[in-house]
């Protein structure tokens, strides 16, 4: 016990206000100082030894080839409220329009559309549900999938289509593929 103590009475002594400085934001930046120093001395330092470890909240890196390394957000090219709305809207009306075709060609108990408030929900059954919405202040479509789970898409000019950053997903080709997956029969949607 004697032994937590000791590194505490030192921690509490390098935090002590210094008697000459009189400005307290003078003393608090200070203090943040000393103590840092005192959390950053490794074990074979010659100077105190503190209870509290320097921690990394960080994730650890992830090894990933160029191809697999999220595409960086370009600032420059984000869109328009005006002009997203206009993609946004005209993407989830094309897939409404498409999913209530393939519902008529393919056999699944619970298949039903709903389109509310800009909000797309595909019901497949047992199969699970889908749901698209706009993001706008992100001016990202947001899809919660049965299968893969959640995605961000960003509409990326190049491509001409809505694009997972993170893993270059298509929308449209993710869609196209699970849905073939769950339901037995392929869908176009490009």
């Amino acid at each position: 016990m004697a032994s937590k103590l000791l590194p505490l009475r030192r921690l509490s002594r390098l935090l002590k206000p210094p008697s000459s400085v009189s400005s307290s934001t003078f003393r608090s930046s200070l203090y943040l100082l000393e103590a840092s120093k005192c959390l950053h001395l490794s074990e074979n330092s010659h100077g105190p030894r503190c209870w509290i470890d320097s921690r990394s909240f960080c994730s650890s890196p992830l090894n990933l080839n160029d191809a697999e390394v999220p595409t960086a957000i370009d600032y420059s090219s984000v869109l328009q409220e005006d002009e997203f709305h206009r993609l946004a809207d005209t993407t989830i009306h094309d897939l409404q329009e498409k999913f209530e075709e393939y519902g008529d060609s393919v056999q699944v108990d619970g298949f039903d559309i709903d389109y509310g408030n800009e909000v797309l929900t595909l019901k497949l059954g047992d199969l699970g549900t889908y749901v698209l919405n706009k993001q706008t202040p992100n001016r990202q479509l947001w899809l919660s999938s049965p299968v893969s789970g959640p995605f961000r898409f960003d509409w990326d000019r190049n491509a001409q289509a809505w694009v997972y950053r993170r893993t270059k997903a298509h929308l449209l080709k993710l869609l196209e593929s699970e849905m073939e997956e769950l339901c037995g029969e392929p869908i176009s949607l490009s």
